[in-house]
This record gives structure tokens, sequence and C-alpha cells, in this order.
């Protein structure tokens, strides 16, 4: 009688240390398939978000978009209010008055809900008119790293350089309606964007990129609406020019990134970077790639700093 017991206490025994074996094995196995779908689960992607200038179209960042989304990014490149459709429907006349009321503070309000709309900070690239935005922007927290790209300047800024002036003299229009519209010409175009071009490569791109402006828009620049404060604190910025641009000659962007460093808040980051023989249009030049890669390579190391910083002050 205690053999046949004590042989059913073992078998009990075995029995129960099985479930528990079992049920450890059903914990391990639940516990992997949770972590391979965990690490299957795609993270979401960096987004980029590319900044018109003015007089051209946003089919301008084509190239670019194409070229960052190969790399796995989010690439976003909207137009301007009012500015969406082909280069030849905003040249009519019907759009005319759309554009012409367009103000700086509505663009830059734009661009801010596109971004508040996004699930992290981007990174922000603005060309021309675009690289202002980029820099009000900044003042409102909106990017992770930002890049002024021959970059209009803020409030305060100008210089002397004939190239500027000639070039700004018929788009500001002193004497002229800010009701209606400016459409650039083509020697305007000529000397402004595309000097060092082949005149073929001059006239393919007036005619697909230029598109009628807003003198408001414009004109902005140069009011309030166009106001930095270089004291405020800011994630990294970089302004990159080029050093054959007529309308945003490279010492006017120097002359900016200077008026920042000057004034810079402690922990603020702010970069200047020239290219040589670009002008205007320098994200269309042959060599464009060039400067994307740059552009990049740049945010992404300043905003992975940015990061450990942050992480560093809350320990």
């Amino acid at each position: 009688m205690k053999t046949k017991k004590l042989i059913q206490e073992v078998g009990f025994k075995i029995q129960k240390s099985g479930f528990f074996l079992a049920l450890l094995l059903l914990l391990q196995v639940t516990a992997s398939a949770q972590t391979q779908m965990t690490s299957e689960t795609p993270k979401p992607k960096k987004t980029i978000v590319l900044i018109t200038g003015a007089f051209i179209s946003n089919s301008g960042w084509n190239e670019w978009k194409s070229y960052y989304e190969s790399k796995g990014y989010n690439v976003i490149a909207p137009a301007w209010p009012n500015k969406e459709g082909s280069v030849d429907y905003l040249r009519t006349s019907q759009h005319d008055h759309l554009i012409a009321n367009l103000t700086l503070n509505e663009v830059v309000e734009y661009h801010a809900k596109i971004i508040d709309s996004l699930p992290e900070k981007p990174i922000l690239i603005g060309h021309s008119f675009g690289g202002l935005i980029v820099q009000l922007l900044m003042q409102q927290d909106k990017g992770s790293v930002g890049i002024a790209y021959h970059s209009v300047p803020p409030k305060g800024v100008l210089t002397t350089k004939f190239s500027f002036i000639r070039s700004l003299w018929g788009p500001l229009g002193l004497f002229k309606s800010n009701k209606k519209t400016y459409l650039m010409s083509y020697s305007e175009w000529q000397y402004a964007f595309t000097n060092g071009m082949e005149e073929s490569e001059q006239k393919a791109y007036y005619d697909k990129l230029v598109i009628p402006e807003s003198r408001n828009v414009l004109w902005g620049a140069l009011k309030k609406s166009g106001k930095v404060d270089f004291k405020k604190a800011h994630a990294p910025l970089l302004f990159v020019s080029g050093s054959t641009d007529n309308i945003i000659p490279a010492v006017l962007n120097k002359k900016t990134y200077k008026r920042y460093k000057k004034h810079q808040a402690e922990g603020s980051v702010t970069e200047y970077k020239e290219f040589k023989g670009r002008n205007h249009l320098a994200m269309s030049q042959p060599n464009w790639q060039e400067e994307a890669d740059f552009i990049l390579e740049w945010a992404l190391k300043n905003e992975k700093q940015t990061k450990e910083q942050y992480l560093a002050s809350k320990q």
C-alpha cells in the first residue's frame, strides 16, 4: 500500500511539473511572438518638409523629393496657398487675384498647420523665400532642424551688392500696385536664377517653373512679418549659399548667419556652408545631389546631437 501510494504521489508530481513546464513553454512562445511582432512593426518614417520659395512652382523640388524618398524618408513639398496646379494654369488671369492677395503671415501659418499634423517635428529645408519661412517656423519651434538654402534674409538684414538690388527691383515694384501679381520676365530669370547655365536650360526651366507671385509676400520680408528674434533659442539651423547666386548673394547669407551667431542663445547651433559655382537655382544644377547629401547628413548629425543633449539634461 505504501509503495502504491508513493507511485501515485510521484506520478502526480510529474503531471504537475509537466503542467508547469508546458505553461512556461507557452509563456516563452508568447513572449517571443510579441518580440518578433514589435521588431517587425515599421517605425514611422522621418518626414522632410521641402518649402518652396517665391516665383517658382513647388515642382522645382521634384528631384529632391524623389531622391530623399528613395532613402526611406517621407517627403512633403507643398505648394503655397492658391498656387496648386500646373504652371500654365497658374499663369492664367483667373487665378491672379487669389495669389496677389496672399501675405507672408498666411504662407507661414499654412506651413505651420501642415507640420502640426505630423507625428513629430520634421526636418525643414527651404529654398530662397522658403528659407526665410524656415527661419520663421524655427522661431515657433516647428522643426527638429532647419536648413535655409539660398535664403531670403529676415527683416533688417540687407546688402548693397548690385546683383541683389538689380534682381529685386522689378519684383518689388516700388511704383507698382500690390493688387496685381508679378511674373518674372525671361531676361530677369536668366540674371537672377539661372546665370551660368546654357540658354536652352534657362528657357526650359523658365517654362517649367516660373509662376506669378504676390508682391505682398515679397514686401512682408521687409516688415514685421519677416522679423526674427536672433536671441531666441532655436533648433540647429544651417545656412547654405552659392558663390554665383545673384539674387541672394553668398555675402547676404553669411551676413544673416553672422547675425544669428552674434546673438546666439546658449545651446543653439547655427552653421554656414558655401558651395562654389552654384547659382540661385542650385537645386536643379547638375551637381545638386552633392548639396542634398550634405544637407541631409548635417541634419541627421545635428538632430541626433540635440536629442542626446536633451536626454542628458533630464538625467
